[in-house]
């Protein structure tokens, strides 16, 4: 099987994100030297590269949450200079106020700013429903196992509707079984969304099960290496011939011959 690398190939589609020779550094270290990269509207891009690489600093800086040192970032052309309704995060740390239930953090997502919307418990219901937390919308925090958590997090930042969704490594603290069923779950969201999605992983094989196209970065300093386009039907299989493939290829990229979580 010829292994894509170039997305653009595979499907007409237009540009949403564009990273524009970015580079950023704190002190003495440059997390990121001139990383330049596109993304289509609508595609799920998986961004994946070891600890270290600078790929939660590139996420911050589309979020408009950090500023680059060089280079912009565009988003439907224009430059981001700060955080925006157009861009949804979550997080890593489950980041859920433990004092609000399910219902009062997805609201979060609507109070501040203000929500248009004709009736914000309508959107909640339905963002609670999306994410399969129905029955749960009175319960806090400290009762909801980490799959739990994390589909909040994924609701809260759905709820203002953002064009783009920014996901930085949100099932890290999850066991694998936990993963692979919100693995599922995000996929379904996604296509029933239709927003685009840059989703950060160290996870070889999370990217592949996920992505249209997952970009390789490197670190000292963090950079692109390559990208690979993933010519491959979902739902995919982690035993199948050519999913392995893609996982060797990337992992090869990487320099990194063991633990495709490495």
């Amino acid at each position: 099987m010829a292994l894509s690398t170039d997305f653009s190939s595979s499907q007409e589609s237009t540009e949403k994100i564009s990273v524009q020779n970015v580079s950023k550094a704190y002190e003495s270290t440059r997390a990121l030297d001139d990383v330049s990269f596109s993304v289509s509207e609508g595609e799920f891009c998986c961004i994946v590269g070891p600890s270290g690489c600078g790929k939660t600093t590139l996420l911050r800086a589309i979020a408009g949450l950090d500023d680059p040192d060089s280079g912009s970032i565009l988003i439907d052309g224009d430059p981001v200079t700060g955080p925006g309704l157009d861009r949804g995060m979550v997080f890593q740390e489950y980041a859920l106020f433990p004092w609000r239930t399910v219902r009062g953090n997805v609201r979060f997502g609507l109070d501040r700013p203000a929500c248009d919307c004709a009736d914000c418990e309508a959107r909640v219901r339905e963002l609670v429903d999306l994410v399969g937390l129905g029955g749960f919308e009175d319960a806090y925090p400290k009762e909801l196992s980490g799959g739990m958590k994390q589909r909040v997090g994924i609701a809260r930042a759905l709820a203002p509707d953002p064009e783009t969704l920014l996901m930085d490594e949100p099932f890290a603290s999850v066991d694998a079984r936990t993963r692979d069923r919100l693995h599922a779950e995000l996929l379904d969201i996604w296509t029933q969304t239709e927003q685009t999605v840059v989703f950060v992983t160290h996870d070889i094989d999370e990217a592949v099960t996920l992505a249209d196209r997952v970009i390789v970065m490197g670190t000292d300093p963090g950079s692109v290496q390559s990208t690979f386009s993933i010519d491959l039907e979902r739902p995919r299989e982690r035993t199948d011939h050519d999913f392995v493939e893609y996982v060797a290829r990337i992992r090869d990229e990487l320099g990194s011959p063991g633990d495709t979580n490495s």
